[in-house]
C-alpha cells in the first residue's frame, strides 16, 4: 500500500466560523489569522494505492466555480488536483475508486467538469466507481435553508446519473484496508475514512475535525450543523483513537498535514505535527 497527500488548492475562511464560540485571544495562539480575522486553509485530498486499487478520498473544488465564487473565499486552485496525480504517475483515468466525505461543493466540486470549454459537464473520473453515504446523499436533495449553498447539483448529478454513485448505510470495512465511519455533527452522514496498513491507522477527519486546532472537544466550527452532536461524536472517537494510536490527517490545516495524539489530564491533545510522506 501506498498513502500520499494530494494538494488541490487553498483558500481562507474566517477564524471564527472556523472556531466558532472560541474566542478569537485563544484560537488565534493556535491557529494565526490575518488582519481581517481570515485564515490559510488547505484543499487536501489523499490517494491510496492498493493492489489494484487506486482510491481518492475527496477532490477539492474543481474548476467550475465563477470568478465572483473564488473570489469570495480566495480560492488558489494552480496547484490543481490534476498536476498534483500527475506528479506521483497517476491521471484521472487511473482513478478505480472516489470516496466522498460529504458533499458540500469543497469536497467534491473536482468530480465533473466542463467539456471542450462548453456547458456540457463531464466526469473527471471516468472509470471510477464514486462512494456516498446514503445519509449524506439524501441531505444533498433535501438540504435545510442554512446548509443549501454548499450543496452544487453541477457537482453530483451528473455521477449520479451515470450508475457510478453507490451509497454506504452504515460503518463498513469498504475495502479490505479502509473502513469508514458516520458522523452527523458537521453535516448528516459525513464519513470519516480510516486507512489501515501494517503500521498505522491515518483517519482522514475531513469537516469532522478540520484542523489540528479543532483536536479539542470544545473548539467546534460554526458550521457544524449540530454542535452538540459534534461534541460527543469527538469525545467518543478521540478516546478511541487516543488508545489506539491512530494518525489524524487534516484536510484543511495548511500549518500541520498529520498529528498523533496523546492522552493527559484535560482530555486527548496533539501530541507531535508531522508529514504524512514522513511516516513512509
Amino acid at each position: 500500500m501506498k498513502i500520499y497527500s494530494i494538494e488541490t488548492g487553498t483558500f481562507k475562511c474566517d477564524g471564527g466560523a472556523m472556531f466558532g464560540l472560541v474566542p478569537k485571544f485563544m484560537w488565534s495562539k493556535k491557529y494565526p489569522s490575518d488582519e481581517n480575522n481570515l485564515c490559510d486553509c488547505a484543499l487536501r485530498s489523499m490517494l491510496v494505492v492498493d493492489g489494484d486499487r487506486r482510491i481518492l478520498i475527496d477532490n477539492g473544488v474543481g474548476d467550475k466555480l465563477s470568478e465572483s465564487e473564488v473570489g469570495y473565499h480566495n480560492y488558489v486552485v494552480d496547484t490543481s488536483l490534476k498536476n498534483s496525480l500527475n506528479s506521483l504517475g497517476f491521471d484521472f483515468e487511473d482513478i478505480t475508486d472516489v470516496i466522498f466525505t460529504h458533499l458540500h461543493f469543497d469536497h467534491c466540486g473536482g468530480s465533473t467538469r466542463y467539456k471542450n470549454g462548453s456547458k456540457e459537464l463531464e466526469l473527471v473520473f471516468p472509470n471510477a466507481t464514486h462512494w456516498v453515504s446514503k445519509t449524506q446523499w439524501e441531505n444533498y436533495l433535501n438540504p435545510n435553508v442554512r446548509e443549501g449553498d454548499s450543496y452544487f447539483p453541477e457537482n453530483m448529478m451528473p455521477v449520479f446519473e451515470s450508475g457510478k454513485l453507490k451509497f454506504i448505510e452504515d460503518d463498513m470495512q469498504l475495502f479490505p484496508n479502509i473502513e469508514v465511519r458516520l458522523f452527523n455533527g458537521h453535516t448528516k452522514g459525513l464519513m470519516a475514512v480510516l486507512v489501515h496498513n501494517e503500521k498505522n491507522t491515518i483517519v482522514f477527519s475531513a469537516d469532522f475535525i478540520p484542523t489540528m486546532a479543532n483536536m479539542n472537544i470544545k473548539w467546534i466550527a460554526a458550521y457544524d450543523l449540530y454542535p452538540t452532536v459534534s461534541l460527543k461524536e469527538k469525545e467518543i472517537f478521540l478516546k478511541e483513537a487516543v488508545e489506539k494510536h491512530y494518525t489524524f490527517f487534516f484536510q484543511h490545516d495548511i500549518h500541520n498535514e498529520c498529528c498523533s495524539l496523546k492522552q493527559t489530564e484535560r482530555g486527548v491533545k496533539p501530541d507531535k505535527s508531522f508529514t504524512l510522506k514522513s511516516l513512509f
